[in-house]
């Protein structure tokens, strides 16, 4: 996992600290959103379907500290909208630096070269650069010629002033294995980064295309098909070796939402930053205790069933490996396995043909999902 020592080091301690104090639910990476607004249009991204009014509202930065305060994670990822068009983002980002807690601060790189002198190289921050693809198929995700080229540069820029940079790539449906490989190559080999965050895409409601989305079955093949093409390249993925095995089908995952808790301009995001629609905590306790989280979930919950995202998953696969190190161990020395039956999904728990539900589990169907 590419990921550096020292993070890795505060996150497992502050994993063994919660496990010590018999907490059950607690966060690992806090989802924390000061804006939904944007430079960019693309169209599998369901946050830039709000009225003008809402895409306007910022969240402070004392705002955002609270929330980090509250919350506690060892991690803060602040996505958006482009959080570079926040007027205090230097602020936001070293004020959660200043409490030890490691940013990843996610753009388009639009903005990034312009905004560079705005921050300080650190090993608590890491631009995360949102990349889906080569020149051709990156631009069509966001809808625009040139969004590659500029990103790019940015990247060599970030990287030649010492900055940590990661991509972040989101596959869709129709993703070509074989270019998907070439890309993460040259990622790896070209632009030097320092890490690559991948996923599934999940199929927001409000988001302007819905064609773009694959289920459960087409993102397992998919992932086993782009790591047949790994052939030994050392790509520094940025995930634990438990969810890489997990999207290439071989684990029987639940989602842990808590563990990726969001918080934006509406309050606290119930269940997590994926869902926009199931309503908003004012407190982060209230989120994480009246937060009816059995709702949640493949096979509980209809709105569930097709994600694999790693902010549902990837806090799962930290359990996982905190509670059979061995295993994780292996699956890391081997990679995931790319043959032989998938894991079966999780039993359906709610009505299929029941209307009005809701995805609340009323146990009438437990055929399993393929």
């Amino acid at each position: 996992m590419s990921v550096p020592v020292k993070q890795q080091a505060k996150i497992a301690g502050y994993i063994l600290g919660k496990k010590l104090k018999g907490e059950k639910k607690y966060p690992l990476v806090l989802m924390l959103e000061p804006l939904f607004q944007c430079n960019l249009a693309c169209p599998g991204c369901g946050k830039i379907d709000y009225e003008d009014d809402i895409l306007r509202q910022r969240l402070s930065v004392e705002e955002c500290l609270a929330a980090v305060d509250e919350c506690g994670a060892p991690v803060v990822s602040i996505p958006g909208g482009e959080p570079l068009i926040h007027k205090d983002i230097k602020r936001i980002v070293e004020g959660i630096i200043a409490r030890k807690k490691f940013v990843y601060l996610c753009t388009n790189a639009v903005l990034l070269e312009k905004k560079l002198d705005l921050f300080t190289p650190s090993l608590y921050l890491t631009f995360s650069v949102h990349l889906d693809g080569l020149r051709e198929r990156h631009d069509e995700s966001v809808d625009r010629e040139g969004v590659f080229d500029k990103a790019t540069h940015a990247i060599r820029t970030a990287k030649a002033r010492g900055f940590r940079v990661n991509i972040n790539t989101t596959l869709f449906a129709g993703e070509n294995p074989e270019q998907v490989a070439k890309f993460f190559d040259f990622a790896t080999n070209d632009l030097g980064v320092d890490g690559i965050t991948v996923s599934p895409g999940y199929s927001y409601e409000h988001a302007p295309r819905q064609d773009v989305f694959m289920g459960r079955k087409q993102s397992k093949e998919l992932f086993r098909e782009i790591f047949k093409r790994k052939n030994g390249s050392a790509w520094p993925l940025t995930h634990s070796s438990l969810f890489l095995d997990f999207v290439c089908g071989n684990q029987d995952y639940q989602c842990t939402p808590w563990s990726n808790p969001t918080r934006n301009v509406f309050g606290w995001q119930k269940p997590c930053y994926l869902l926009v629609d199931e309503g908003y905590a004012k407190s982060f306790r209230e989120l994480m205790e009246e937060t009816e989280w059995e709702k949640y979930g493949v096979g509980r919950n209809p709105k569930c069933d097709n994600c694999m995202a790693h902010c549902g998953y990837e806090g799962t696969a930290a359990e996982d490996s905190f509670r059979h190190p061995l295993k994780a161990f292996l699956v890391s020395r081997r990679g995931p396995r790319l043959e032989g039956p998938f894991a079966p999904d999780r039993p359906i728990l709610y009505d299929r043909k029941a209307k009005g539900l809701g995805g609340v589990p009323v146990e009438v169907n437990t055929e399993a999902q393929h």
